[in-house]
């Protein structure tokens, strides 16, 4: 026995209203994927002056299921994009644990941020790649780590 299915004007307007619809938005979606990337300059400073990047340290505190106290630090945000050439200020602001002295690898960068205070670090990446910044207090688990942010150098 065959089953005969009857599609009237109006559902079959809406039909193929709803398929061009479909097209036409991911011809647009392509269109915007397929662009060239923007022109703008290497160097991204404005009137000389460094690009100004505002991170913070933070902290996450759990309990347990045994009432074991966790902890874990991080650098807020995780990951920030930069442009090679471009001179960037870093000012990273103490907010939570005491001190986490730190290295940025691969720019041979190094400081201390200290609770309640700013560090602030300048430099020009002149290389693209991934440059993680590590506290060393918080570098394994037992310590609440890792704490790892990363400065991505396009």
């Amino acid at each position: 026995m065959s089953k005969i299915v009857l599609i009237n004007r109006k559902k079959m307007q809406a039909y193929a209203l709803l398929a061009v619809a479909v097209i036409l938005a991911g011809a647009y979606i392509g269109w915007q994927n397929a662009k060239p990337a923007s022109s703008a300059p290497v160097f991204a400073a404005t009137n000389g002056k460094p690009r100004v990047i505002e991170l913070v340290t933070g902290e996450f505190k759990s309990m347990a299921d045994n009432g074991q106290q966790l902890e874990s630090y991080r650098w807020d945000p995780g990951t920030v994009i930069l442009r090679k050439g471009e001179t960037v200020e870093l000012r990273i602001n103490g907010v939570n644990g005491q001190s986490h002295p730190f290295v940025i690898e691969g720019l041979n960068i190094s400081g201390k941020v200290v609770k309640g205070k700013t560090t602030t670090v300048t430099f020009t990446p002149m290389q693209a790649g991934i440059y993680p910044i590590v506290c060393q207090t918080h570098d394994v688990p037992k310590n609440g780590g890792p704490m790892v942010g990363y400065l991505v150098v396009q």
